[in-house]
């Protein structure tokens, strides 16, 4: 039902985008938002802003990963020489460490995806600062970000990107 309304509003602004095209010249313009996250300073310094802060906890989450296998491969090496209530008290022991390591990596997975969304939000109002004020400057009428397929002509990306890293720059 969703994607219904969303193909009949779509059909109905390309009618309407026909309509003024014919009355008068209509200037419109496509920006490639992966472009944008790709290759601009202020997502590439979010990026490593992201990386320096979590670096440690990655390296610990890995490091304790590779204890927690070698003890597990340690474990089943010398699981046949070991007495009944020895075997079930390491295994005990392994599961719950590993419990312990899986809530550690769902913790850094989500802090993560919190910390990249808010970046992600910093660098997309930025990138839509410089498409209003790309599209201001060189009189565009509409600006798309998503598009099923663009003539290339139409594509400002690059200007947008220019315009962003001039403003980082500062």
């Amino acid at each position: 039902m969703k994607t219904l309304r969303q193909t009949l509003s779509f059909g109905i602004a390309v009618s309407c985008f026909a309509v003024v095209v014919h009355a008068q010249e209509f200037k419109i313009g496509f920006v490639n938002t992966d472009r944008i996250f790709r290759e601009t300073s202020s997502a590439k310094a979010a990026q490593a802003k992201l990386e320096q802060e979590f670096s440690r906890r990655e390296k610990e989450l890995v490091d304790t990963g590779n204890t927690l296998k070698t003890a597990s491969e340690k474990f089943e090496r010398e699981a046949p020489t070991l007495s009944e209530s020895q075997r079930v008290a390491r295994q005990k022991q392994l599961i719950d460490q590993d419990r312990e390591f899986q809530r550690k990596r769902r913790e850094f997975q989500e802090d993560l995806n919190t910390r990249k969304n808010e970046e992600q939000q910093l660098v997309i109002e930025r990138a839509n600062r410089a498409v209003k004020q790309v599209a201001e400057s060189e009189k565009y009428d509409a600006v798309f970000q998503e598009a099923v397929y663009m003539n290339p002509k139409h594509d400002i990306t690059e200007k947008v990107i220019k315009a962003l890293n001039a403003s980082s720059a500062k």
